[in-house]
């Protein structure tokens, strides 16, 4: 018969390292340790299943579940990332979880300190205020934001509106998909795979106060290099007792790629604003009392109605296209593709008059310019609001109203047979609008890797063929021709070649517009 000798306090100086660690680990059984965590709560989870993962209670009123990330524990393994995989079948490029790198110091020393991540289940979710078809709903117990497969039609608009690239586009699904924080296995009382599959316990569930994440959003304090916490309000809390001094920045700070261009849409963009402005040179043309050609309001519709019908080409399930006004309160692509709707039957309505009645002319062109120029307004604020600098209105604005006027008065050239008028305001307007688009290179002065600084430096790198195309179809179809046109030096004809320059060049710049963004996200891996 053996007989256990537990050590005195007063004896603890005698022992060695291994047994004294071994003693302060006696000190307090697992159940005791829980039960010391969660000491005053009630409403137990599990009715007394110790979980040191799972909280001891469902969130009440102002409250919610929260992922809790302790980054001293997180080794890097990517355990987490791999149950996540399995548990949710995954396809091979395909990740709900990250782990990415922190890089700074402190007290002198170098620290290298690995990030995981997954939703953060915001408190005022973007990709939800986006969806055009209601294809997200929040909790209202749990606080969890989960993705509605059978609702979405794979318009990717979340991915561009979520600040830490949560939501993943399948392709051949045709939908968007994300993480759910494994809400069935929290229904039945067990860790979601991540937090199970982590050995060190760094990421746990817990149960936080809403008014805590507002204030974690409101001081900034969410996590070193991560997206500003104030436009979602993230909900994810990370801890560490040696938070990083000095200045410090993710694993892949210095990496700068180009954005997926999203062709659909740059066809979508570019015909669409150039019918408003075809419609807006036309309306204006016959409230003065000029000469209107009679091929421009149907070279509008035809390029409008095109327009229209190419961005059905970026849905993932454009059967379902119908639903996109369902979302029509809170998003600006539901307020877009009903802004457009009402364009195209009004310039439908327009083209009606041309042939039944010309006394309407003037007040159905000015319809049509002006349903037009609000679906193209209804545009820029589709990319204002995800929050990206390139994107903001006044920018995104210059190019989309931009587009209208160079195009609409490259097309009125174009049909009137080389109009002088015409040709010097298409010159004119072209060359501010390729000084605007090139003023982005002024950022490559910027002394801090700045979002629009990396824009700049993609466009004069990977890009700079793409914007050697763009700057020399614009020159040529914006400037040359209609110069030469206004002078006589070229035949009418050319008006034509003038056109489907500008227009070529448009479509580089729209391009760009995709190509060049920095999208946000949360910290990533040492580039390679």
């Amino acid at each position: 018969m053996s007989t256990v000798v537990t050590p005195s306090p007063n004896m603890r100086g005698d022992l060695t390292l291994i047994d004294a660690m071994l003693d302060e680990q006696g000190d307090l059984t697992a159940v005791e340790r829980f039960t010391q965590f969660h000491e005053g709560e009630q409403a137990p989870l599990q009715g007394g299943v110790y979980s040191s993962l799972l909280p001891a209670r469902t969130p009440g009123p102002g409250q919610q579940y929260a992922f809790e990330v302790d980054l001293d524990r997180c080794s890097g393994c990517k355990a987490c990332v791999a149950a996540c995989h399995s548990m949710n079948g995954l396809d091979e490029f395909e990740a709900w979880r990250e782990v990415g790198l922190i890089v700074g110091a402190v007290a002198g020393l170098p620290v290298l300190q690995h990030v995981t991540s997954a939703c953060h289940h915001c408190l005022d979710p973007a990709c939800l205020s986006a969806c055009p078809v209601d294809a997200y709903e929040k909790d209202p117990v749990t606080g969890i934001v989960k993705h509605l497969d059978d609702q979405c039609f794979g318009c990717q608009y979340c991915t561009l509106a979520c600040p830490y690239d949560v939501p993943k586009f399948h392709a051949k699904k045709g939908i968007v998909r994300k993480c759910d924080m494994c809400s069935d296995r929290l229904g039945a009382g067990e860790a979601p795979a991540c937090a199970q599959a982590c050995p060190h316990e760094a990421i746990k569930i817990r149960v936080i106060d809403r008014a805590e994440a507002v204030a974690v959003a409101e001081s900034n304090s969410f996590l070193a290099t991560a997206p500003a916490a104030n436009y979602t309000m993230p909900t994810t809390r990370y801890l560490s007792s040696r938070p990083a001094q000095g200045p410090v920045r993710a694993g892949d700070h210095f990496r700068n790629e180009p954005e997926h261009a999203h062709v659909p849409l740059v066809v979508m963009l570019v015909l669409t604003q150039a019918s408003a402005g075809g419609y807006l040179v036309e309306a204006v043309a016959r409230a003065t009392g000029g000469n209107v050609p009679t091929i421009l309001p149907w070279l509008s519709l035809v390029v409008g109605l095109v327009g229209i019908n190419a961005s059905l080409l970026h849905l993932g399930r454009p059967l379902y296209a119908y639903r996109a006004l369902i979302g029509l309160r809170h998003s600006w692509l539901s307020r877009e593709v009903a802004a457009f709707g009402l364009f195209a039957n009004v310039a439908l309505a327009h083209g009606a008059a041309l042939w039944f009645r010309p006394d309407w002319l003037g007040l159905s062109a000015a319809a049509a310019a002006a349903t037009g120029l609000v679906a193209v307004f209804c545009s820029v604020m589709v990319y204002h609001v995800v929050h990206r600098p390139f994107w903001r209105g006044g920018r995104c604005g210059l190019k989309f109203f931009g587009t209208s006027i160079v195009v609409g008065l490259a097309g009125a050239l174009a049909t009137s047979g080389g109009a002088q008028r015409l040709a010097v305001g298409l010159a004119a307007a072209s060359l501010a609008k390729l000084a605007f688009e090139t003023s982005i290179l002024m950022h490559l002065r910027d002394p801090q890797m700045t979002p629009l600084r990396r824009t700049a430096l993609l466009l004069r790198g990977p890009l700079a063929k793409a914007v050697a195309l763009r700057l020399g179809l614009g020159l040529t179809g914006g400037v040359v021709l209609p110069l030469a046109l206004a002078t006589g030096a070229v035949p009418a004809a050319a008006a034509w070649v003038a056109l489907a320059a500008v227009l070529g060049g448009e479509l580089a710049e729209r391009y760009l517009f995709f190509a060049a963004v920095v999208r946000p996200k949360m910290p990533g891996g040492l580039a390679s």
